[in-house]
């Protein structure tokens, strides 16, 4: 036998140093993966031998201030298929098309994917759902779920808002306390084999859900509905294209009511009630739902109009530039620069006097004052009134104030913002700042939201809201009542005049941009006892047609409300 030679040697040796290397570098791999990767491998061999299905969270109703119900959930099903457990893919396939209504060629091919766990339907009702379980087909999974129920549908729409299939919220209330609502969906845990079927013998896992919790509201169901009535009355009488209605305590923000009308059906709120829907491109239809969702009194800038002549007094009276014993003569027109600007009665009032003026609502007058304050501190009491923030009322979606610049505020520009012109606000920045000047000078915060409640209905949070004093002094505050009751009581805004309440409010009427297309927005704006006001309402009439004054139309509208609410509220004649 020869011996190895001296090459031979050296090529062992390195097959052996090789072989040792090798066997090293497994060692060490397998240390790495037992030790350091150890928990890793384990979460990824169970994911791998077991199948979650979701056990969705029953969502948390939404309450009236009384506990009415305005957001409920309803208990249904879903039906899943786990495609390797199915033994008969065909007749599966066309007993699930049948029984949920389905189409069948869109069924198989969910049953045929090679998948762990895939869904059929969402939202079963309780008795369809009964109907598969009994069927007892292989492969087929059916658990519980919730549905998102809303028991007056069209009721106050576009603040509640709605929920998409997930059930998370797309809009209003229910986008905005999503935290408080959603829950914590659970599991149930199956274990699988390689295949992914389940192995008999071995019990399921669950993990349970926890329910969401409830949120109680400021809103009133009974108030609500009766100014939803009251709106959709004057929508049809004056071909309207909306009507907006406000109700709010102005001592402590809270909100009664919110209305929109036309309202749309929160159980259906991707249905568009247009004829023409069906001929609508996906984007146009798309952005008449957003237009549809829009909520009026937050999401949306107007020319609030005459209203304004409630903060442009205040301002005055707290600057000092304006006495209630001042006369003014009224032509029925001002010369400003270069410019005539009219007010509403041709020939003028005359000889008047400030709180004639109000009464009268007469431009003018408030031209006059308005340049007596200049324009810098009209910003200045703009900003100190709160008008150039947002309100931070609970709801998405708030729109700000759109202001001239200050360095662009000149005469004119001026003399069109002491009424209500030239500058756009929120109806709900309107109503809040009216109410700092009426209830002693304090700017409170609007809102819905009122306390969370637990599945056992005990209070487990309520919301504090805050509020900012010194708007103006108590006595401007005192006065600007006086004067406002004379405005219903004697001057433009006696058609809100209710006998036995005294009410206090201002008219207004104000046209659209662009002015040429010669449309309007019709305004009253009032409260409740005048000399102690514990409720403040505003009606917005969008494009009436025909009469278009505000103290003609939107005036009574709040009348007829008050003439149901005061009462209901408590608030006795005098």
């Amino acid at each position: 036998m020869e011996r190895p030679t001296v090459g031979e040697k050296r090529r062992l040796l390195i097959y052996l140093l090789c072989c040792m290397l090798a066997f090293l570098v497994l060692i060490g791999r397998l240390a790495y993966i037992g030790l350091l990767r150890s928990s890793q491998w384990q979460e990824m061999a169970y994911e791998q031998q077991t199948r979650d299905r979701l056990i969705t969270a029953r969502r948390g109703d939404i309450l009236d201030r009384n506990g009415v119900g305005i957001a409920e959930t309803q208990t249904v099903a879903a039906v899943s298929v786990v495609p390797a457990e199915v033994k008969e893919k065909e007749e599966t396939a066309k007993f699930l098309a049948d029984t949920l209504e389905l189409d069948y060629d869109d069924v198989l091919e969910k049953v045929q994917q090679k998948v762990a766990l895939v869904r059929i339907q969402s939202k079963v009702d309780t008795e369809t759902a009964q109907v598969i379980r009994q069927a007892d087909l292989p492969g087929v999974k059916v658990d519980e779920d919730f549905k998102r129920y809303y028991p007056y549908d069209r009721l106050a729409s576009r603040v509640l808002g709605f929920t998409g299939s997930d059930n998370q919220g797309i809009i209003g209330l229910e986008v905005k306390y999503e935290d408080v609502l959603k829950g914590t969906n659970g599991k149930i845990l199956t274990v699988t084999d390689a295949r992914g079927i389940e192995l008999e013998g071995v019990a399921e896992d669950r993990i349970e859900p926890v329910a969401g919790n409830t949120l109680k509201t400021s809103l009133d169901y009974n108030i609500q509905s009766y100014c939803e009535q009251a709106a959709e009355k004057v929508l049809e009488e004056k071909q309207a294209e909306g009507v907006s209605v406000l109700l709010m305590n102005p001592q402590n923000g809270e909100i009664y009511a919110m209305v929109n009308v036309p309202e749309f059906n929160l159980n259906e709120p991707y249905r568009l009630n247009d004829k023409t829907e069906d001929q609508m491109t996906d984007e146009e239809r798309q952005n008449r739902l957003n237009q549809m969702w829009r909520n009026r009194c937050i999401n949306d800038t107007y020319e609030p109009g005459s209203t304004f002549k409630i903060i442009t007094s205040a301002a005055c009276l707290e600057e000092g530039v304006v006495s209630l014993d001042d006369t003014f003569s009224c032509p029925g027109y001002r010369i400003v620069e270069d410019r005539k600007i009219r007010g509403h009665k041709v020939g003028g009032h005359g000889t008047e006097t400030f709180v004639q003026g109000i009464e009268n609502s007469c431009n003018p007058v408030f031209m006059d004052i308005g340049l007596r304050l200049g324009s810098e501190r009209f910003c200045d009491y703009f900003e100190q009134f709160g008008l150039m923030s947002l309100t931070n009322i609970d709801l998405p979606g708030e729109a700000g104030t759109i202001m001239h610049k200050r360095e662009d505020i000149k005469a004119v520009e001026l003399a069109t913002m002491t009424f209500g012109q030239s500058f756009q606000i929120t109806p709900i920045q309107m109503a809040v700042t009216v109410s700092s000047m009426v209830n002693g000078g304090r700017r409170v915060t609007p809102h819905l939201g009122v306390s969370v409640l637990d599945k056992k209905g005990k209070t487990v949070k309520t919301f504090k809201y805050g509020e900012k004093e010194g708007i103006v002094s108590e006595k401007t505050s005192e006065t600007m009542q006086e004067l406002l009751e004379k405005v219903v009581s004697e001057g433009s805004g006696k058609n809100a005049y209710l006998e036995g309440y005294s009410i206090g409010g201002k008219t207004a009427t104000s046209q659209t941009l662009p002015r040429s297309a010669g449309k309007y927005i019709s305004s009253f704006i009032g409260f409740a006892p005048a000399d102690d006001p514990q409720i403040l309402g505003m009606v917005i009439i969008h494009d009436p047609q025909g009469i278009y004054y505000g103290g003609t139309i939107a005036a009574p509208v709040l009348r007829d409300i008050y003439d149901n609410v005061l009462p209901y509220l408590g608030i006795e004649k005098k």
